[in-house]
């Protein structure tokens, strides 16, 4: 309707010209052009000027690279996972579903964290990120179990509206191992390999689910590493992702608990976070102090991370809490 009628008022402007001073003209058209852009969907104006959907793949694998690689630590594992899905699913301009990868791992290794990265990443506008990211919190947006049957229907009407109004849309689900068992499976058709349902085409949404479920698991294989004097860089992936599926959905603590989004095999990734060590503390507290603006202290940085270093009891490798309470520690402590 809008083409027709543009061509409809460029088709009636040779009338009009002779009417209009040559000013008044160059305005004219100027105008129709501008409004045409800003009312067009696609439109390169409207993208530059205003908030606007990522329908032209513009993730920067380069940009995010960069950024994962200066800011996320300890996690080589997830941080290479999350490069190759992001960059083949960007690639495919018409990708049979959408992507879906699930994180794993203790608070505080970075889950969280990655997810905003891709966000600015895929939308670097906040106005961008308020329209075409969605966070859902699992305690927040479904307290209560005996409202599933709701919550469901809420969850389906939010998914096909966004992914309507924006194909490249992003979906967090934070919390996942307090999700009332059966709500995620709701929207298992929007996940599944299908060209559109009712008209509309989810290929191009990506989904985040971020799960502390799997996180002893995943540690207890770091330190068999680390106690058999191997790295964790030597740690096999495939291994913890078949152990990680297997955990979750047999996970009474996990949203995915006999999960058919897991046994009809719809999550394409399960991403180990690895529990962070003494040294990648260290790191999280250097860069706490460079955002607060303090000068670097190598005693303080010390002092701070030892102290955070608390699992097993008798070796202290690992921080239990990850990186979660640095930016309160060196608030306390500078």
């Amino acid at each position: 309707m809008k083409l027709l009628n543009v061509a409809g008022f460029f088709a009636l402007a040779p009338t009009l010209v002779p009417a209009l001073e040559p000013i008044t003209t160059s305005l004219a058209f100027c105008g129709a052009a501008v409004m045409w852009q800003l009312f067009s969907p696609a439109s390169w104006l409207k993208c530059r000027f205003l908030e606007c959907c990522n329908m032209k793949d513009t993730l920067d694998i380069p940009a995010l690279q960069m950024v994962l690689e200066q800011k996320v630590f300890g996690q080589h594992l997830a941080t290479q996972v999350v490069l190759k899905a992001l960059s083949a699913h960007s690639r495919d301009k018409q990708p049979r579903k959408p992507l879906v990868m699930s994180f794993h791992g203790w608070t505080g290794t970075g889950k969280s964290f990655v997810s905003k990265i891709i966000a600015r990443n895929l939308y670097q506008s906040h106005e961008a990120r308020r329209s075409f990211v969605h966070q859902f919190d699992a305690v927040l947006h479904f307290p209560h179990a005996e409202h599933i049957k709701q919550y469901k229907e809420q969850l389906q009407n939010w998914i096909r509206g966004n992914v309507s109004v924006c194909p490249r849309s992003l979906f967090i689900f934070s919390e996942m191992d307090q999700m009332p068992h059966g709500l995620i499976d709701s929207i298992m058709p929007y996940l599944s390999h299908r060209e559109a349902i009712n008209g509309i085409y989810y290929g191009k949404a990506i989904f985040l689910f971020l799960n502390n479920a799997g996180g002893d698991k995943i540690t207890e294989v770091a330190l068999d590493h680390w106690r058999r004097q191997k790295g964790r860089e030597e740690i096999p992936l495939t291994d913890l992702q078949s152990m990680l599926s297997a955990e979750i959905l047999n996970n009474r603590n996990s949203g995915f608990w006999n999960s058919k989004l897991i046994q009809k095999n719809l999550v394409d990734y399960f991403i180990p976070f690895l529990p962070l060590e003494y040294k990648h503390v260290k790191k999280c507290i250097q860069e706490e102090l460079h955002y607060q603006g303090h000068q670097e202290d190598e005693d303080l940085i010390i002092k701070i991370a030892l102290a955070m270093s608390d699992y097993p009891n008798e070796d202290r490798i690992y921080s239990s809490k990850g990186c979660k309470t640095v930016a309160s520690k060196v608030n306390l402590d500078t």
